[in-house]
């Protein structure tokens, strides 16, 4: 009997490839691959949020689905710890300061960068935000699937364009 891909389901170990928008409740699109290529990842690898991936679990190829996803298993509440007010001295003077501005910061704990955005700036303290832009909102993510495969273990490439001194 042979195996049909179209009967393989969402699982660990699978490459996934879908197609997908993200709409905030009132319907309007946070992000969409709907007019561009689909997304190609990899189940289980921490690429997506838990709750969007926990949804498509068991789907298969040409399932459409509506997914809720509360903030809580989305991208997190907001936290007000997360607002900081900082000197506008600590800015450069050439730096336009407006709300809503994204800046990045140096993030000294793992050496990357940390987005802040700017909500108000009042005599010389200005409040960055760094909760992520979507925390604290409920998201709908319509998805479409494309293809299920198993997934592409990284194979150590011999030969090929590397040079032998």
């Amino acid at each position: 009997m042979s195996c049909n891909n179209d009967q393989i389901r969402i699982d660990d170990d699978k490459q996934i490839t879908l197609h997908f928008s993200v709409l905030f409740m009132d319907g309007s699109i946070v992000d969409s691959t709907r007019d561009n290529e689909p997304a190609t990842f990899q189940y289980g690898d921490g690429s997506l949020l838990p709750g969007f991936e926990q949804a498509l679990l068991g789907l298969k190829v040409g399932d459409k689905r509506s997914i809720l996803i509360e903030s809580a298993n989305g991208f997190g509440e907001r936290n007000d710890k997360n607002m900081q007010e900082i000197s506008r001295s600590r800015f450069s003077d050439e730096m336009v300061l407006e709300p809503g501005t994204m800046i990045s910061f140096a993030n000294a704990g793992d050496g990357g960068e940390l987005p802040g955005v700017v909500q108000k700036i009042e005599n010389e303290i200005v409040t960055v935000d760094f909760n992520h832009p979507l925390a604290g909102r409920d998201l709908t993510f319509e998805v479409e699937i494309i293809a299920i495969k198993p997934a592409v273990q990284a194979v150590q490439m011999q030969g090929g364009s590397s040079r032998e001194n």
